[in-house]
Formats: C-alpha cells, sequence, structure tokens
C-alpha cells in the first residue's frame, strides 16, 4: 500500500511539473477577456504553427457587428508592419498570417473594432508565433510518453532514496533507460522533424531544451555510476531526481530554434 501511494505521488508530481513546464513555456497561447461594446469576448493567440500551411487566426463571436484586423511582421526585423483584415466565417471572424519556414517567427497583434471603436487585444502587446515542419504523430506520441515515464521513474527513485528500506539501484536503471530513448532518441527526432536539425543545444547551439536534457541525462549517469555493484547511491540519486524535477519544470521550448531572417536571400 504504501509503495502504491509513492507511485501515485510520483505520477502527482510529474503532471503537475508537466502542466507548469507547458503553461509557463512561449508556444503556450495567450488567452483573455476583453469587453467591446459593451459584450465580452473571449480570445486566444496562438503561438505555435505547422509550416506547411497559413495559420488561422480566429476570434469566436456570433456578433455580425463585430470586426478587425491584425497586423504583422517576420520576428526581429525592421519589417514594416503588414496588415490583414478578419473575414466572418460562421459563428467567427478569421484571418490568416503566411506560412513561415520552420523556426520562422511572426510577432503579430489583432485589433478588434465594432461600431467602429478599436479595441486591441492582449493590452496591444504583439503574440509571438513559432513554426515549425510536421512531426509524425508516431514520434510525438512516443517521444512524450516516453520521457512522462522517465520522470515517473525518476521521481520514485528519488522518493525510493529516502527510504533506508528500499534500495532505488533498479529505478535508476530504468530511469537512465527511458530518458536516454525518449531524450536521445526520439528528442532528436521531433527536433529533426520540426526544425531540420537533430541537435541544436551544446556543444552545436544554446538550445535549452537540449541543454537541460544533457544536463539531466549526465546527473543520472552520474547516480547510475555511483550504484554500481548494487550500491544505493542514496545522496547520487534524490540529488539526479532534484535535477531533473527542476530541469524538467523549466518552459519547453524556452531558448529554441529561431530562424535568423536577416541571413535570408531577399
Amino acid at each position: 500500500m504504501r509503495k502504491t501511494l509513492l507511485w501515485i505521488l510520483a505520477v502527482a508530481l510529474t503532471l503537475a511539473a508537466a502542466v507548469y513546464q507547458r503553461r509557463t513555456g512561449p508556444t503556450y497561447p495567450r488567452r483573455g477577456e476583453t469587453e467591446i461594446g459593451g459584450k465580452v469576448v473571449s480570445w486566444r493567440l496562438i503561438r505555435s504553427a505547422e509550416s506547411v500551411r497559413d495559420c488561422e487566426i480566429a476570434i469566436p463571436s456570433a456578433d455580425a457587428g463585430l470586426s478587425g484586423y491584425l497586423e504583422y511582421r517576420r520576428f526581429k526585423t525592421d519589417d514594416p508592419w503588414a496588415r490583414v483584415d478578419f473575414r466572418r466565417v460562421g459563428d467567427k471572424i478569421a484571418a490568416f498570417l503566411p506560412r513561415q519556414p520552420p523556426a520562422g517567427k511572426l510577432a503579430y497583434r489583432v485589433v478588434l473594432t465594432i461600431d467602429g471603436r478599436e479595441t486591441p487585444l492582449n493590452g496591444g502587446e504583439p503574440a509571438v508565433i513559432r513554426f515549425k515542419g510536421e512531426v509524425p504523430a508516431a514520434v510525438q506520441i512516443l517521444h512524450i510518453l516516453i520521457m512522462f515515464l522517465g520522470m515517473v521513474l525518476s521521481i520514485r527513485a528519488g522518493l525510493a532514496a529516502l527510504d533506508k528500506t528500499e534500495n532505488p539501484r533498479k529505478l535508476v536503471v530504468a530511469t537512465c533507460v527511458f530518458l536516454f530513448i525518449g531524450g536521445f532518441i526520439f528528442g532528436p527526432l521531433m527536433q529533426y522533424h520540426a526544425f531540420g536539425k537533430f541537435w541544436t543545444g551544446f556543444p552545436l547551439g544554446t538550445d535549452l531544451t537540449d541543454n537541460k536534457m544533457l544536463i539531466a541525462m549526465i546527473a543520472w549517469i552520474a547516480a547510475l555510476v555511483a550504484g554500481r555493484k548494487g550500491k544505493p547511491a542514496r545522496g547520487w540519486v534524490l540529488a539526479a531526481s532534484i535535477v531533473l524535477l527542476i530541469v524538467f519544470s523549466i518552459p519547453h521550448s524556452l531558448l529554441g530554434s529561431e530562424l535568423n531572417y536577416t541571413i535570408l536571400p531577399k
């Protein structure tokens, strides 16, 4: 019963870290509600899209009087702002951002209009959307599932390290296996399909997602070596578990792949 509770705790902590990582990341949509003409409009500004098609920005509203426009330009450039008017499509108004190469980003802002009165969304602050290539569903699902299980095993190993009646050695081995498969096989496959490169962390780049995976793997390899010949190596295991929990909580895609438009031909 006690071990069951520890597994439940490990799953709960992993879910909490995953939700926090996702919601604080730079690709998580900006959401809010804005009062326009005495009516409240809920909105969602997406910040990630696939490069294979133009990206729809939609505002759900059945009010026929609601209209607006969006302005956009390539991120970190001096391009002039381009403007696209929203068009009504059923219960929403929609406009499209032009697709960009993988890792390309656009800054865009939305202004809604009703009775001639303009109201900018998100306080007028531009949202930044990053484009990526299509990732096969199987690769994406396996990467997420294996990394999730690796995180559960890591936390469970850390809890076992705190219990002098339990040897965490088998959990350490399992954690290393799952982290390697998820982070160094399926992770690079995800990166390749999305942005055309298998690895952009140290020593090839500064991608934080790759670098934090590398740090976590080093910590767990150290714990694996410290526990050779069946030693519990409790301090090493606990430290590795904490390291992975910290890096797993860092917002996903922070300092991720970004296209430098200044080096592209005009």
